[in-house]
Parts: structure tokens; C-alpha cells; sequence
């Protein structure tokens, strides 16, 4: 199907656009070796787009090379992208943290014709490749001097200007590789259309934001909700982006930045959400009694309103709660922040009511790399806690109820709209299952639609599982939950045709250790969790948690607690931080079955 497509409609005008309309604002801010926040204009990163974009023509770079790259979000990550565009070529991001073999194969897969790296120690890993993948030719570092830098080649490409080739909406952007849960990855073949598309539905969906807005670079670019949500909707509406320097100094980069929006995840959220109440119960005392007035204010502040009444008591308490602890969570995020975007997971409930009565209300969206990657938004103007939004401007959301067992409310979402997917790269095979006969895209996400349009999330079609009773379970939101517990780290909930579910739990070590010292116990924190007595006190809150939330047969009734956290390095976590199950269960085999047979 055709669409009508609001100009401009390739990712070359855009950065034009935002070149020509803010010329002197500040682009892009990154923290220097003093802890100073750095920043260059549009203007400046225009110029270097536009030498950078001559030093790969003058290389032979044209109308559907692959240009690749492997760099964490920094300035020099969107001058490579927009040269590379202006040349008609492909952009190839790749994550700095991923296995070399990966890299190799993304770079022959792709046909990477040249490829910059951010590092000379990540060079030294990559060097031999051009002898090994017979489309790389050049290897440029960003981070570097000599004729193999970026630097020289800019310098190039400024003696040798040309004029920005201008791409049809059709033309391939970008090639998104998805990490995936098994198998190799797929490169996701987004086309101009399908990102300026996506973006412009964003920006719509939040009016608020404009000329002079800041955000903090949380997420990856190399995925394509950073990509799309965050680079390119600045670029066009004429905001800041400071790049976190590192998961560890968030609290500082934030203080700041002093974004006044927030493109993130829920997970960031729910930590903070974690790390606010372990802080309150560790002081305890008046601190802990404002705090817990504040919140118990806020929630029959909001069950009052939901009746359509108020009360004076109530809101006197929740104005000095406010003032003397909600602003004080405010000033932590930099003071000015208007609210945050959230995706790849719903957000708690709980949690998402808590930091709208903070005042930084947190609007659940939905989406995938296959379709650019927003479907769904909630926004200001028009939001259900719960859901994730209405679909955005010139999509379509079906719910397809033909592939979940019979009389079940919610079916598989399938999504219909400019933003969808070309294909997958040299996989005609596994486009072929995704994408249907009339142009959707399959998700494998179980949901329902309300009346008014709002879409809610209720599981993942191929992470569901069925006991050995025949009840399905639903992993993902109980494992949510589950997390909130201060002793959490990571759970993973497992019981495929099994008679009933366990856990998997990763403490939080820090918490467990400060908690033991104030319980007078000694040993490490690996032996504190050894404990039988600690293990059934965790075990007990956590079912306490879920009863009445869901089945007595969907609740754990074993938990393993196990030493080793799910991270990318062991590979139990794809790049956008999904559990990969497979793995986790071959991990822990043992332990999982001695757990059934206990």
C-alpha cells in the first residue's frame, strides 16, 4: 500500500532542515575529562557532514554501498549516518559491546563496503577482516590520527566537495540488525520513508517539544528506537542531546544536562523507583514517614479525581508532600524535566502512577525494529496508565484472535502503516513469515484494543508456556513485579510442561549486603544468600507480591537463587536487553531440575 508522506521525506533534509533553521544552537554535548558538558552546533555538525560526505565520494562511496559502523552514541555517529545518506549509501550501526563474530557477520552479511570503528583497540580486533569479507574495503578510525582517521578523511572531503544526493522515500536508510533470542541476527531493512515517517508521527504525538528542548542519550543508536525517537526528532524540532557517559554516572549526567524530556526504557525507571524506596526504608525515621504520606496522598488524590471528587485534606497533604519530598525527586532529574517517553517493556503500573504524582509523568509507546519502530504512543494530551497508546498518525493496529486459543480476549497485534519494514536483508524466507500477503507486519505480541483505541500489552506469543495442566503462562509481567522486590536484581520465571513455575533469581547484592550488616549478620553477600532463613524471606515477599495479581498456578513455588547477573558479556541478554530464556535454561539445567525435584 502507498502512503502519503509528509516532507521531508528522507533522512538527508532533515539534517539540512535542522541545519538551516538552527544553524547556532547546540546540537550535541559530551562530557570532557573535567566533567564539563561540551557542546557544538548544527551548524558546526552540518559542516562536518558535508566533509565527511566528499571523503567518501572521493573513496568511491555511492548509490547503495554500505557504509558500517561500531561506535557508542557520540557526535561523530550521526556525521558518518547523514554522509553516508548523502552519498545514496546504507547505514550499518553496530554496538561497541558485541562479540567480534557478530561484527563479522553483519559486515559480510550487510556488504559493508567501509567501515569506521571508535577505537584504535577496537581496529586491532577488526584489522583482518578486510582480508576475510571481500565487499570492506577501508577501515577508518574515529579516535584517532593519520591517513586511516576520520579526521583525514573529513580533511579529504573538504578539498573535495559534492553536492548531498537526494534519496527517494523508498531507498534503504539503514539496516537494523536485531540481536534476536536465537539464530544469527536480521538486518531489519528500514527505507527513508519508513524512518521520516515514524518520526514525524512522533513529533506529532508531542507538541510540547521544540526549539531549545535537551534530552540525555540513554539508549543505543544502533537500535533503532534511539535512533528514530531521539536523533532524528531532535534534529528536526531543533533540541539538544547530551550523551550519558555511562550507565554508572547517570545521576551525575543528568544533573547536568537537566534534560527536560527523557527518551528511555522502563527498567531506568523501575531502578530508580527501587533505589528512591530502599533509601526511604534505610533511613527510615521523619524522612520516611513525609515520603510514605506524599505517596499515600497522591493515590487517594487520584482515586478521588477517578470519582469525580476531591478532597481538601488530601490535597494539603500532597501539596506539602510535594514541596518537601516529590520536588526534591524533581531536582534529582535536573530540575526542568517535563516527562519521559518509555518503550520495549510496559511500565508498572505502580511505578508509572508514582512519578505522575512526582510530576514526571512517564508515556508507555509501543513498537519493533520491523516497523521503524513506533506504532503506539501515549503522549500528554491523550494517555491511559496501562495501555501503550494509540496508534499514530497513518497506522493501523488488527488484532488477529485466529492464532490464540479459543474464546481469549486478545489475539496477536499486527501493525499496518508507512513505518513498516522493506524486509529482512538476504532472508526472504523469514520476511516472508512476518510479513503478511497485505502489507502488516506480525509481531508475535499478544494484545487487546479498548474502546477508545487504547492498546494493552498482555504477553509475548513464543515466550508464553503451558504447564503441564494446560494453563498458559505469561512470563514477562510477573518477572516485572518480581524485580521490584529491593533484592532483586533479575528473575527469570520458568515452567514449560512442567507441573507448576519456579524462579530464577539474581540478588541485588548490594542491598542484601547492606541489609545483612543491619541485621548483624557476617559473611559475603554469596554466603548471606546461602542462608535457608534468607532465601525464605525473600521468596516469602515476592509471593506476597503476586497473590491476588495473578493464578496460584502462575505463581513460583520454588525459587533457585543463582550468583551471576543476566548481562551481555555471558549472553543471556540480547543488546535491547531481553532475557534470551534458551540460554538461561541450558545455563542452569541443573539447578533448575534439581528444583523440580526437590
Amino acid at each position: 500500500m502507498k502512503y502519503e508522506l509528509e516532507k521531508p521525506d528522507n533522512l538527508v533534509e532533515f539534517i539540512e532542515y535542522g541545519v538551516k533553521h538552527y544553524s547556532d544552537l547546540p546540537l550535541f554535548g559530551t562530557k570532557n575529562t573535567q566533567g564539563v558538558y561540551e557542546w557544538v552546533t548544527y551548524g558546526e555538525v552540518g559542516r562536518r557532514v558535508d566533509n565527511l560526505r566528499g571523503g567518501l565520494a572521493k573513496l568511491g562511496i555511492g548509490k547503495g554501498d554500505a557504509v558500517g559502523i561500531i561506535a557508542n552514541n557520540r557526535t561523530e555517529w550521526p556525521i558518518v549516518a547523514f554522509a553516508a545518506y548523502g552519498v545514496g549509501g546504507r547505514y550499518v550501526p553496530m554496538y561497541e559491546a558485541e562479540l567480534v563474530k557478530i561484527w563479522q557477520y553483519i559486515i559480510a552479511d550487510s556488504g559493508v563496503k567501509l567501515l569506521f570503528v571508535s577505537k584504535p583497540e577496537i581496529y586491532e580486533k577488526v584489522k583482518h577482516f578486510t582480508k576475510e569479507i571481500p565487499t570492506l574495503k577501508h577501515i577508518y578510525i574515529i579516535e584517532a590520527e593519520g591517513e586511516n582517521s576520520m579526521a583525514a578523511l573529513e580533511k579529504l572531503g573538504e578539498a573535495n566537495p559534492v553536492q548531498a544526493y537526494r534519496p527517494v522515500p523508498d531507498e534503504i536508510a539503514v539496516l537494523i540488525y536485531t540481536s534476536g533470542t536465537t539464530g544469527d541476527p536480521k538486518g531489519v531493512l528500514l527505507s527513508h520513508g519508513n524512518i521520516s515517517s515514524n518520526s514525524h508521527a512522533g513529533r506529532k504525538a508531542y507538541p510540547e517539544l521544540g526549539k531549545g528542548d535537551v534530552t540525555l542519550s540513554i539508549l543505543p543508536w544502533a537500535h533503532s528506537y534511539g535512533q528514530t525517537a531521539e536523533l532524528y526528532s531532535v534534529i528536526y524540532f531543533g533540541g539538544s542531546i547530551g550523551f550519558m557517559e555511562s550507565t554508572a554516572t547517570l545521576g551525575d549526567d543528568i544533573a547536568k544536562v537537566r534534560p527536560t524530556f527523557l527518551i528511555a526504557v522502563p527498567r531506568v525507571f523501575n531502578k530508580i523507583y527501587d533505589g528512591i524506596w530502599t533509601r526511604m526504608n534505610h533511613e527510615g525515621g521523619l524522612k520516611k514517614a513525609l515520603f510514605v504520606m506524599a505517596v499515600n496522598a497522591g493515590k487517594k488524590r487520584r482515586a478521588l479525581a477517578e470519582r469525580g471528587t476531591s478532597s481538601f485534606f488530601t490535597n494539603l497533604k500532597f501539596r506539602i508532600g510535594d514541596k518537601l519530598v516529590f520536588s526534591k525527586i524533581r531536582e534529582r532529574f535536573g530540575g526542568r524535566l517535563k516527562g519521559a517517553m518509555t518503550a520495549s517493556a510496559a511500565m508498572t503500573v505502580d511505578i508509572a502512577h508514582f512519578f505522575f504524582d512526582v510530576g514526571i509523568p512517564c508515556y508507555d509507546c509501543y513498537g519493533m525494529s520491523e516497523t521503524s519502530p513506533a506504532a503506539t504512543m501515549n503522549a500528554s494530551y491523550a494517555y491511559k496508565i496501562g495501555s501503550v497508546g494509540k496508534a499514530i498518525e497513518k497506522v493501523r493496529i488488527v488484532i488477529d484472535k485466529s492464532v490464540v486459543e479459543e474464546g481469549a480476549s486478545d489475539g496477536e497485534i499486527i501493525i499496518y502503516g508507512p513505518n513498516v519494514m522493506k524486509g529482512y536483508h538476504n532472508k526472504p524466507d523469514q520476511t516472508k513469515e512476518i510479513l503478511t500477503p497485505d502489507g502488516g507486519v506480525r509481531t508475535g505480541d499478544r494484545g487487546r484494543l479498548d474502546d477508545d483505541g487504547f492498546l494493552y500489552i498482555t504477553g509475548r506469543i513464543k515466550e508464553q508456556f503451558k504447564l503441564e495442566n494446560g494453563k498458559f503462562v505469561f512470563p514477562a509481567s510477573m518477572e516485572q513485579d518480581i524485580q521490584l522486590n529491593q533484592f532483586v536484581e533479575n528473575v527469570m520465571v520458568y515452567g514449560e510442561n512442567r507441573r507448576n513455575t519456579i524462579g530464577l533469581i539474581v540478588p541485588d547484592f548490594v542491598v542484601l549486603e547492606r541489609w545483612a550488616k543491619e541485621k548483624g549478620m557476617t559473611g559475603t553477600p554469596q554466603e548471606i544468600i546461602g542462608k535457608k532463613e534468607v532465601q525464605d524471606m525473600i521468596s516469602s515477599e515476592i509471593v506476597a507480591s503476586l497473590k491476588g495479581k495473578y493464578g496460584g498456578y502462575e505463581i513460583p513455588k520454588r525459587f533457585v537463587y543463582i550468583p551471576e547477573n543476566f548481562t551481555l558479556d555471558n549472553g543471556m541478554l540480547t543488546q535491547t536487553m531481553k532475557l534470551k530464556r534458551r540460554v538461561v535454561v541450558q545455563k542452569y539445567a541443573d539447578l533448575i531440575e534439581a528444583a523440580y525435584k526437590g
